[in-house]
């Protein structure tokens, strides 16, 4: 498929016009001042652009004259109206950014070194090259509290569903020339050229992939590795949710500056902790390898050592045979998710605790016991322990063996098998079943319900929970739980709940449920 490259500039233009609006034109010329590509606003005067631009291949020859500038430079001059900050694609093409005259050029040139890179991509690009042209909003992109609702939003569709739409910003750093731009490119086009071509500030490409049922839409931000792009690298990782690390398995030098690039990262983005993965490309010149996978483990395990609560897996890969390059994206968004889930446990622990503590202000005394046919899997006792961490209290009996703990808070949590329970003085009960690959409930199970309505006191709560697989049948489980008899003589609030894939994230939402009932009975 042959490239329409007028198109593209047409649209690239168009859009970084719509994106920042301090800018008045965009200019792509070449070394005898011939305009390749341009766009306007509408009430600009295209004279006075016109003769902005015959003013630009002087100046950066006379800049690359006396800073020996062979195929980069960048520099920014003032007139009456406007501003302009021009950059060379290379040593015969330029893009001009005509600004207006109180623009800021801190504020543009982030944005004005993506759209260089995206001019140079449509420049050499090749006939069947595929070339994203959207414009990112940095400001969009950076706002912390917009990113904290979505990660929440995802999270809770992640947990009742699959057939989501996921959106994950992903930062790739690393030194020159160790395939950044390569695995970005074989992963989302499946290509691999040996071209070599340093990306100019920064590349922005789309790409989706399927994800446990879900399609997760990653934003790859491909960062130039030059000293000279530093200044700009703050604002392209901030707003960051996971990285790559990228480094040559021959290139000893690339190996040892991974830890700059994540002292750099961590820096950037203010000490949050993200995931990240370190990668090990071009494992295909393995006759010229200097870097042995057990290094590349050593260093992922080293950097988690000495950064507590991040975590650092490794993956090695090779751009131009595209080995583990998908494996690398599907460890990272992994990771990713795994690493929100920690978060929106956190906010459901502290949201808990307000409950606990309402309750305990209102009663003195909170007793709450956990129904479980092991002893080494009660998922909910685990959780109210941890929980309660958060009170800043004292545990007064921890008998890990009778599964009885008592805080000096007044909670007093409590865990029984389906043989032994006594829960005459419980607030609250807890039960789990697991009904996974089974066409019907034990009979014992429902014994274990009738004798939780029976012994349980007056407007108390029990739950109960049944954990369930896509091949369950819910309404025939319910049916032979019937215990309607027993309830009709009972003033006690029994719920029954399905329990899925994501236990943990449900048994938060039954706790709440539970103590909320507690709270208003």
């Amino acid at each position: 498929m042959s490239i329409n490259k007028k198109r593209l500039f047409n649209e690239l233009l168009t859009n970084f016009l719509l994106v920042n609006e301090d800018v008045e034109a965009l200019i792509v010329s070449d070394r005898e001042g011939f305009i390749i590509a341009g766009q306007k606003k509408e009430n600009t005067d295209m004279e006075l652009v016109s003769v902005l631009t015959a003013l630009i291949n002087p100046l950066l020859e006379r800049i690359r004259e006396e800073f020996a500038f062979k195929k980069f430079g960048s520099a920014s001059f003032d007139t009456e109206k406007n501003r302009l900050l021009f950059i060379s694609i290379d040593e015969n093409t330029t893009l001009s950014v005509v600004l207006d005259t109180l623009a800021s050029v801190d504020k543009i040139s982030p944005y004005a070194y993506f759209l260089a890179e995206k001019t140079a991509q449509i420049i050499f690009a090749s006939e069947g090259d595929s070339i994203q042209v959207a414009i990112p909003n940095f400001e969009i992109e950076s706002d912390a509290s917009d990113s904290a609702s979505r990660i929440k939003e995802q999270i809770y569709q992640l947990r009742l569903d699959s057939g989501g739409i996921y959106k994950f910003k992903f930062i790739i750093i690393g030194d020159s020339s160790v395939g950044k731009t390569s695995i970005i490119r074989r992963f989302v086009e499946n290509k691999f050229t040996l071209d070599y071509r340093a990306t100019l500030g920064l590349n922005v490409l789309s790409h989706s992939i399927k994800f446990y049922g879900n399609e997760v839409s990653l934003s790859l931000w491909d960062v130039g590795a030059q000293d000279y792009f530093k200044r700009f690298r703050k604002t392209y990782y901030v707003g960051a949710q996971a990285a790559f690390i990228v480094f040559d398995v021959c290139n000893r030098e690339s190996f040892d500056n991974v830890k700059i690039w994540y002292e750099e990262l961590n820096d950037f983005i203010g000490n949050k902790n993200i995931p990240i993965t370190i990668v090990g490309n071009k494992i295909d010149l393995a006759d010229q390898r200097s870097i042995t996978y057990q290094e590349g483990i050593g260093l992922g395990e080293e950097l988690t050592k000495e950064n507590i609560d991040s975590h650092f897996s490794y993956i090695e890969t090779s751009a131009l045979t595209g080995k583990n390059i998908g494996d690398a994206f599907s460890l990272i968004a992994y990771h990713y998710i795994m690493k929100s889930k920690e978060r929106e446990e956190q906010k459901l622990k502290e949201s808990l605790m307000v409950q606990i503590n309402s309750i305990l202000n209102k009663k003195g005394k909170l007793i709450v016991s956990f129904i479980t046919e092991s002893p080494f899997w009660s998922p909910g006792l685990q959780i109210l322990n941890d929980i309660n961490k958060l009170c800043d209290c004292e545990k007064k009996l921890d008998d890990k063996e009778k599964r009885l703990y008592e805080y000096s808070n007044g909670l007093i949590i409590k865990n029984f098998l389906f043989d032994n329970i006594d829960i005459k003085d419980s607030d609250g009960v807890f039960v789990i079943f697991d009904a996974r690959d089974k066409k019907h409930i034990e009979p014992m199970w429902k014994e274990v319900v009738v004798n939780i309505i029976q012994n349980l006191s007056e407007n108390k709560v029990a739950l109960i929970g049944v954990r369930v697989s896509d091949q369950s049948d819910w309404s025939n489980i319910m049916e032979e739980f019937n215990v309607n008899e027993y309830l009709e003589k009972k003033m006690v609030s029994l719920l029954f709940f399905k329990i899925g894939f994501e236990y943990r994230l449900e048994i938060y939402d039954q706790l709440e449920v539970m103590f909320n009932t507690i709270i208003n009975l």
